[in-house]
């Protein structure tokens, strides 16, 4: 009888726990014991709902950002579905080396050449024509090596922290470098988090009627913010109004994110996700061109921060692939 009481508890256990995709050790049991704490009322640490601010970082911490952010890719997948309306890019650079598959070429254009191209894929539209744009490519886009859709290239393990959280009382935001409009066409439908909750880089958006008279949102090509590095506390402060209490990141490009969401008063949670998993995915930090974690890395382990192992800690990386 007892035995059996035991074994049904184990199994309740089992099919309750809130991040089954989690490895059992210090980086699971960091999370629910923080979430226990700050959710448990009349406790020393209790945080009441209003309060319960979580922000994350999306590239390389929601979903993968190799070989090159996946909003890069898209921009170049752009030229390519633009270039027959701009037949001059044939011969013209930084857009002859995006078409002819040129990386050196593309390097050569430097810092000028991708603003040239974000430019040229990102501007000159309205919000709907760009959403649409990016609806129609992650519905068709495929990554070059995993062979499967962008938006399936998110973390199994962040899905299940996120939906845990907000079970919680917790208020998810994304705050990433990444361009707001961007995000905000798949973040609901991919993490649950609705479009007024994330927060990115902005270009500058006008309004004005549409030669159909209606009115329409057109996007110009100047960037009016940038929500990366010390930007993304300036974004929490404008755009939430409240310091988080939790706060997810992976690269140095989160290190102010971090550090703004720890000097706060009372309990808090920073942390890092570091990329160790070659197989499954890929193993980058300190020398990598793309989500570099150096500084954010050595600040972490000095000051206490849980630095996520995703080989150790992670079950599994990727949520199953959809059936056609």
């Amino acid at each position: 009888m007892l035995i059996g009481m035991v074994a049904s508890a184990a199994g309740t256990f089992a099919q309750t726990d809130p991040l089954p995709s989690w490895n059992d050790g210090k980086a699971k049991s960091t999370i629910l014991d923080f979430v226990g704490k700050v959710t448990r009322e009349g406790g020393p640490d209790y945080v009441r709902p209003a309060e319960r601010i979580a922000t994350f970082d999306n590239d390389g911490t929601l979903w993968a950002e190799q070989p090159v952010y996946f909003q890069l890719q898209f921009a170049f997948d752009e030229v390519k579905r633009l270039a027959a309306q701009n037949p001059d890019w044939k011969t013209r650079e930084p857009f002859r080396s995006v078409l002819n598959r040129d990386l050196k070429g593309l390097a050569a254009s430097g810092e000028k050449g991708l603003l040239q191209i974000m430019a040229a894929t990102h501007t000159g539209v309205t919000t709907d024509q760009f959403a649409k744009a990016v609806a129609n490519w992650l519905a068709s886009a495929r990554h070059p090596t995993k062979q499967r859709p962008y938006d399936e290239l998110v973390y199994q393990p962040q899905l299940e922290l996120l939906a845990f959280l907000r079970a919680n009382g917790f208020k998810t935001f994304i705050v990433s470098g990444g361009g707001v409009e961007l995000m905000r066409v798949f973040a609901e439908k991919a993490y649950g988090i609705p479009p007024e909750q994330v927060i990115g880089s902005s270009g500058v958006v006008k309004f004005r009627l549409g030669s159909d008279g209606k009115p329409e949102l057109f996007k110009e090509a100047k960037v009016e913010f940038i929500d990366d590095g010390p930007g993304k506390p300036v974004g929490i402060n404008r755009f939430i109004g409240r310091r988080p209490i939790l706060a997810f990141g992976n690269s140095d490009g989160d290190l102010q994110m971090l550090q703004y969401t720890t000097a706060g008063s009372g309990l808090r949670l920073a942390l890092i996700l570091h990329h160790t998993d070659a197989e499954r995915e890929w193993a980058y930090d300190r020398t990598s061109r793309i989500g570099k974690l150096d500084k954010a890395l050595d600040e972490g382990k000095a000051k206490g921060w849980t630095i996520v192992d995703m080989k150790a800690d992670w079950k599994t990386v990727f949520p199953p692939e959809r059936r056609p």
